[in-house]
């Protein structure tokens, strides 16, 4: 298993609860539990966003994540003092202003106009997903096709991502020279 291969982690509301005290209760647990390159702030459903995102910052700046991102707000994660944006793929127009902003830009892709897209406009890395069966993802790409992706995109840094839960499957991810992987689930402590 490559020991190079980045680990990033995504919070979701349903594992991470929208209660700030708990929010930051589970975030310290799940940040203490494995090695995490980048952190994501990913929340599609709360009121209080902006105060989440505020705590998941400086939590993340407290255990030294090397990139702390914000989803899909790139306004906020410059406001924040975030890194980075992870851009979902509907938002390939807001990649040159979140470069301006000097910010570390990954976006969702899903398939090889999206790859070819993304490269173009100069993003840092992109998620390329589902590699794994996840619930509302539609079909996995599997192993094959994320090597296949990493074979014909050598110059750009892919990371894995969608059901991903467990140690063999990152092994497999860490076999295709993949830059890295990206769980929600993985991470819960």
């Amino acid at each position: 298993m490559r020991e190079d291969l980045i680990s990033y982690l995504i919070t979701d509301p349903e594992y991470y609860s929208n209660d700030p005290i708990l929010f930051e209760k589970k975030l310290k647990e799940n940040l203490n539990s494995k090695k995490i390159d980048i952190a994501c702030f990913r929340d599609k459903t709360s009121t209080n966003f902006e105060e989440l995102a505020k705590i998941f910052v400086k939590t993340c700046k407290e255990f030294n994540i090397d990139r702390i991102l914000i989803n899909t707000d790139y306004k906020l994660a410059k406001e924040l003092d975030a890194t980075g944006v992870h851009l979902n793929s509907a938002q390939f127009d807001k990649i040159k202003q979140a470069k301006e902003l000097d910010l570390y830009v990954i976006i969702s892709c899903h398939n090889y106009s999206d790859i070819e897209n993304a490269q173009k406009l100069h993003v840092n890395a992109i998620s390329y997903s589902p590699i794994f069966e996840t619930p509302n993802k539609g079909e996995p790409k599997g192993i094959s096709k994320l090597r296949e992706a990493i074979r014909s995109y050598e110059d750009l840094d892919i990371i894995a991502l969608g059901g991903i839960i467990n140690k063999e499957q990152i092994k497999k991810i860490s076999n295709t020279k993949a830059y890295g992987f990206a769980s929600i689930r993985y991470f819960i402590s």
